[in-house]
């Protein structure tokens, strides 16, 4: 059933990437920013922290990590890089 699920929403996708180019380019846009967040909450949750313990490394409040980690479009480059050390990562950019 999930299969299923997850090939009707692929053929969904694809078909409306074809015909409005708009959301094809608003989807991909918003496609790579949610997977920036899903990164960052399993780097997190890989080091067996909290976001109310990642909060207090951070000298910040629980809402901001939950922010940072479903609201990654518009992140700092050094808020990335403060959150990636303080769960034990480093940042590595590629430009392709």
């Amino acid at each position: 059933m999930k299969e299923k699920l997850n090939d009707d929403l692929e053929r969904y996708i694809a078909k409306r990437k074809r015909k409005d180019k708009i959301f094809a380019r608003d989807f991909e846009v918003g496609y790579e920013n949610f997977k920036i967040g899903v990164l960052l909450k399993q780097a997190r949750e890989e080091a067996g922290i909290s976001q109310e313990e990642l909060a207090n490394r951070l000298n910040t409040q629980k809402s901001a990590i939950s922010r940072i980690e479903n609201h990654s479009e518009d992140i700092r480059l050094s808020t990335l890089k403060e959150y990636l050390e303080a769960v034990g990562k480093k940042l590595s950019l590629r430009i392709l």
